[in-house]
């Protein structure tokens, strides 16, 4: 794998294509990727002309570094688990792919999709002898620098929705699916039609707000009638969500609470392991 990243024109990925994944993306995503398949400036050019200027600033801005889920937050298997133990690593991480690796994650030999295992194996009342290997399905290889655009026109040129970010020792450093780089793009996009300030957050009951983490603190504070960002050494917080981080110094998990010191709890209703994206907000019980 290392070859993909000591020579700068290789842009990681393996040459044959994936023929196990069919499908066209619809409306928007369909124009989105009707272009030529000649060149990264080609593919550019095409992404650009077919979506709104905030989604070519996220192509054109964001690295696959900025994006990739970290190792350590990778659900992977080894290639000799057992057919009930892969299922329970589906089932408890809630994937439809997995990557499939030998002795260790810096091994990887593909990935593992779900329907494929339900196919061959879940609708048979004989049982068969299990065999990870024929099933498996090509992975992309790509270095952290490359933009996203340029991946999310290679996943779907070559029908490989998931790939392994390598560092330049060889290891595997994160992981990138199709969804992942699509939700990038769509926030971008709807973003800029949430024009008026009331669709960032809703009250729910009484004092009770669901609010968008990317909601202008400014604005928000005037609804709560609070100087949220006083405690705070940095005036450069802009947004709901960015008070949060500063004030624990890490993106937190679903369901986490943070307490204000001027009597709010925020909840966290959604996040990932990069960003947060919903909170809701209320005063502290005690407060």
């Amino acid at each position: 794998m290392s070859d993909t990243i000591d020579d700068p024109t290789n842009d990681g990925s393996p040459s044959a294509p994936q023929n196990a994944q069919t499908g066209q993306s619809k409306g928007f995503f369909k124009r989105l990727f009707a272009s030529s398949r000649t060149g990264v400036k080609s593919d550019e050019n095409n992404l650009k002309s077919a979506m709104p200027a905030g989604g070519i600033k996220i192509l054109s801005d964001l690295r696959v570094d900025d994006v990739a889920v970290p190792r350590a937050d990778i659900s992977a298997v080894a290639n000799d688990l057992k057919l009930e133990e892969i299922a329970k690593v589906f089932k408890d991480s809630g994937y439809s792919r997995l990557p499939v690796f030998n002795e260790n994650l810096d091994k990887p030999e593909g990935l593992i999709h779900l329907k494929d295992l339900a196919l061959k194996y879940g609708f048979s009342d004989k049982p068969k002898r299990f065999n990870l290997k024929p099933m498996l399905r090509p992975l992309l290889y790509v270095p952290p620098s490359m933009k996203i655009g340029v991946l999310l026109q290679k996943m779907q040129a070559e029908r490989i929705h998931m790939a392994l970010v390598i560092d330049e020792y060889g290891g595997v450093d994160g992981l990138v699916t199709i969804e992942d780089l699509i939700e990038q793009v769509v926030g971008a996009i709807e973003d800029e039609h949430d024009a008026e300030e009331d669709n960032f957050w809703v009250e729910e009951t009484t004092g009770v707000y669901l609010v968008q983490a990317r909601a202008p603190l400014e604005d928000f504070e005037k609804v709560l009638d609070a100087d949220l960002a006083s405690n705070t050494d940095d005036e450069d917080i802009d947004t709901l969500g960015g008070l949060v981080f500063m004030m624990i110094g890490r993106v937190p998990v679903r369901g986490e609470v943070i307490k204000h010191p001027h009597g709010f709890e925020f909840e966290v209703v959604d996040a990932d392991p990069r960003r947060i994206k919903k909170l809701r907000v209320r005063r502290s019980k005690t407060s």
